[in-house]
């Protein structure tokens, strides 16, 4: 009964299997982490902002449950389910349709009527992508858009209250308070990693999984959580620094919008892949910190080292003394 709903959704053919893929890759950690320096730097600095912090919520709570449900993706599990994509993490709930509600939504709660329906499209086609490339049960997405919902509503609720607070809080003492935080995102992922000590991944699902990829799941890591909480911390010490100077906002002409964007995403690229390069990878304390190190430095330059390098470059206002 759990493969019919997608073995049906995939017999409607093969022509879908290209939009499809363009649907689920608008749900993609990579795609947002796109558009999120777009909209902050050159459209709206305060949408931005709450966007970047929607969106690491919503990643940090999906790894944890991910990691508690340890639940199978569909073609790990039947034969009769094509894998047109493949993945290393567990299934539930989706990531890609939880996301989709948190990120579009927070986009959709500024808009006009148009775009709220077009980011309802959006969030549902996100999640039937899922069924039909063969990476996740109904109960998986559905499961997701519950939970982005409710992240979304939490959001859309308390994030002015939130930011009111921090506001009568010094630079210094925003910092330690994010730090202090990316230390509980990492604790709660070594408990909900360690709560899985002894699982042994089911020879028939990495048989299945095997099928049709080279992709080998390996659904139990701690690095996804170092990657979300060095982001974190970086980038909300960077929104605290730049506040601190006076605040930025994405004003300006098109043409130095543009330009903010292609510089921005330079020094993305030299701290992402050019730390990359020269740090260590693997699962042991010195490849975590350092990931920790590395992300916290790009989450740094998006929300703050960036907008300093754009008053320099005189691509954006700088504020008034």
């Amino acid at each position: 009964m759990l493969f019919r709903s997608i073995v049906a959704i995939q017999a409607l053919g093969g022509w879908l299997e290209e939009p499809m893929r363009f649907f689920s890759f608008l749900g993609t950690q990579d795609f947002f982490f796109l558009v999120l320096p777009l909209i902050y730097w050159s459209i709206d600095a305060r949408l931005g902002l709450r966007v970047a912090f929607t969106l690491l919520a919503s990643v940090s709570v999906n790894y944890y449950l991910k990691l508690w449900f340890a639940g199978p993706r569909p073609y790990w599990v039947s034969e009769n389910v094509k894998a047109l994509s493949a993945e290393t993490s567990f299934g539930m709930p989706s990531g890609h349709a939880q996301h989709a509600v948190a990120v579009w939504g927070t986009l959709a709660s500024t808009s006009a009527r148009f775009w709220k329906w077009t980011a309802a499209a959006l969030i549902f086609l996100i999640g039937l992508s899922r069924l039909y490339l063969g990476v996740h049960f109904l109960h998986d997405v559905l499961a997701g858009w519950i939970i982005g919902g409710a992240l979304l509503w939490a959001f859309l609720r308390y994030w002015d209250t939130v930011a009111a607070w921090l506001r009568t809080k010094s630079a210094r003492r925003q910092a330690a308070l994010a730090f202090a935080v990316s230390i509980v995102m990492i604790a709660l992922g070594w408990v909900s990693v360690n709560r899985l000590a002894g699982y042994v991944f089911p020879a028939a699902y990495e048989a299945n999984a095997l099928r049709s990829s080279d992709v080998t799941p390996d659904p139990i890591s701690l690095e996804d959580i170092f990657t979300a909480a060095g982001t974190f911390f970086g980038m909300a010490v960077g929104a605290a620094w730049i506040a601190s100077q006076g605040g930025y906002r994405a004003d300006g002409s098109g043409g130095k919008r543009a330009l903010r964007f292609f510089v921005g995403l330079i020094g993305v690229l030299i701290l992402w892949r050019g730390l990359g390069m020269v740090f260590p990878t693997g699962e042991n304390p010195i490849a975590y910190l350092l990931r920790y190190v590395r992300y916290g430095w790009v989450g740094f330059w998006i929300i703050g080292g960036a907008p300093w390098m754009f008053f320099r470059l005189k691509l954006a206002n700088a504020p008034e003394a």
